[in-house]
């Protein structure tokens, strides 16, 4: 918090302060050395403006993506800008075998510098559509593979990174937190989030842009059919984001009852003997039984409104067609359009659906991801977090800890409980052999954590 202490005790060796200041900087010290620095083109110190050593990871999944991931990301849009010449290309070379070579009509006398029939410029345009098949298909597989490799990647920083941040809970949250909720949360709710990672930023530029692609390509071929290719776009735009939101909602809600059941699974395998010694099968029964309701109303609401999202999407993609054969049908009748032209709409349009539905997909997965990424995070941050400092850089040369042990004025307690340890104050001498008398919830576990820093005094 701004303006609070990294508060060091008496008992343990203290680490290096931020910028060469004194160990009890404030994060508002820390942030403005680091600023100063670079603001005089200097790198930051050892442990100055570590601002992440303190509030855990990034909150933002996207920043999370781009700080890690940048170098990747922008590769793979590179080689996705280098694809759409060759998909716009492979959509003109169509239309060319039908007019020309097949049509009879503008064939050059010399195709890529050597002379030609029509027989062999239709081979040509053949083997070079065929050409700029295989170069299309190899570029959006190195994409794919390359995708991949980036999201497990990333993926395998996350977990690590999450399983510091458990390293690092104070003590007492793990009395309230099983493992039965945070395997899970590391192992299971990060999988999803690592393969959206890998094509968060080439899949929606790439799929768009085959989008953009394929209508420019309709508009110069006809004004009138390119309007009637995108004509059922803004209704889409306008209900689809609104729809998401509160599908949002609902698997947020899911994640956290489906969390609670497995937790109190575990809460049932742990008490299997109090269930059957007091007789209370019916009622855990009837307990697990109301969650699994609630999270079958969850899904129920969830799949109406994902599946009215495809149905809007599937009624677009059967209903432009009709305007295509008619109004195209007529150009073509009338002289106005080719018959060339009008095939080599029929077929772009084909292809425009699986780049749309890529995008509603990905943005579908987006807020899905991005909830399961603040859920998880949120978890791993509770009050209390062990400075990183205390754990990962410890001093070059640690001193002796030789003399006596004082205690004056010790209090701890948990959670606003009252306090076990209050007031407490001795001094053992070097050598000297003290015993810690009392039962389990006397405080003298805690007075051994207090001193050895394993838990952070509350006074």
């Amino acid at each position: 918090r701004r303006g609070e202490p990294f508060r060091t005790t008496a008992m343990a060796p203290r680490g290096p302060a931020p910028c060469g200041g004194a160990a009890d900087a404030t994060i508002d010290d820390v942030a403005s050395c680091a600023a100063s620095r670079g603001a005089r083109g200097l790198r930051p110190r050892r442990g100055c403006g570590r601002m992440r050593d303190f509030v855990g990871m990034e909150r933002s999944l996207l920043r999370y993506i781009v700080k890690f991931t940048w170098r990747d990301q922008l590769a793979m849009l590179v080689l996705t800008a280098i694809s759409f010449p060759l998909i716009y290309l492979n959509l003109e070379i169509p239309k060319r075998i039908v007019n020309s070579a097949i049509g009879g009509k503008h064939v050059p006398d010399k195709f890529l510098g050597f002379p030609v029939t029509q027989v062999s410029y239709l081979m040509g345009l053949s083997l070079l559509l065929l050409a700029l098949i295989t170069l299309n298909g190899g570029l959006k597989y190195w994409i794919n593979v390359y995708a991949g490799v980036v999201g497990e990647r990333t993926m395998r920083r996350l977990r690590h990174d999450l399983y510091q941040l458990m390293l690092r809970f104070p003590l007492p949250h793990f009395k309230t937190t099983s493992a039965g909720e945070l395997i899970p949360m590391i192992v299971a709710e990060t999988e999803p989030i690592g393969g959206f990672i890998g094509e968060s930023i080439s899949l929606p530029v790439f799929q768009g842009g085959l989008l953009v692609t394929y209508i420019v390509f309709i508009f110069n071929q006809d004004l009138w059919l390119g309007l009637a290719a995108i004509a059922l776009y803004p209704p889409q735009l306008y209900l689809i984001p609104r729809l998401q939101r509160k599908i949002n909602q609902l698997n947020k809600e899911r994640v956290t009852t489906a969390r609670q059941l497995a937790d109190r699974i575990g809460d049932s395998v742990a008490g299997a003997a109090e269930i059957r010694g007091n007789d209370t099968f019916h009622l855990e029964s009837a307990d697990i039984s109301d969650r699994l309701g609630r999270i079958y109303a969850l899904r129920y609401d969830i799949y109406k409104r994902k599946y009215f999202v495809k149905f809007l999407n599937n009624f677009r993609g059967q209903i432009t067609p009709f305007f295509f054969y008619s109004a195209g049908g007529y150009l073509v009748i009338k002289g106005s359009l080719s018959l060339g032209a009008l095939v080599a709409v029929l077929a772009a349009y084909k292809d425009i659906l699986n780049p749309w539905k890529e995008l509603l997909t990905w943005y579908a997965s987006k807020e899905d991801v991005r909830i399961k990424y603040e859920q998880v995070i949120s978890q791993f941050e509770p009050p209390g977090l062990i400075d990183r400092r205390l754990v990962e850089d410890p001093p070059a040369k640690i001193p002796s800890l030789a003399g006596p042990i004082t205690v004056n004025g010790l209090a701890y307690g948990e959670d606003g409980r009252p306090s076990r340890v209050d007031r407490l104050t001795f001094t053992v001498q070097q050598g000297e052999h003290v015993a810690l008398v009392g039962g389990d919830q006397s405080g003298k576990a805690d007075v051994t954590h207090l001193i050895a820093r394993l838990v952070t005094p509350s006074g």
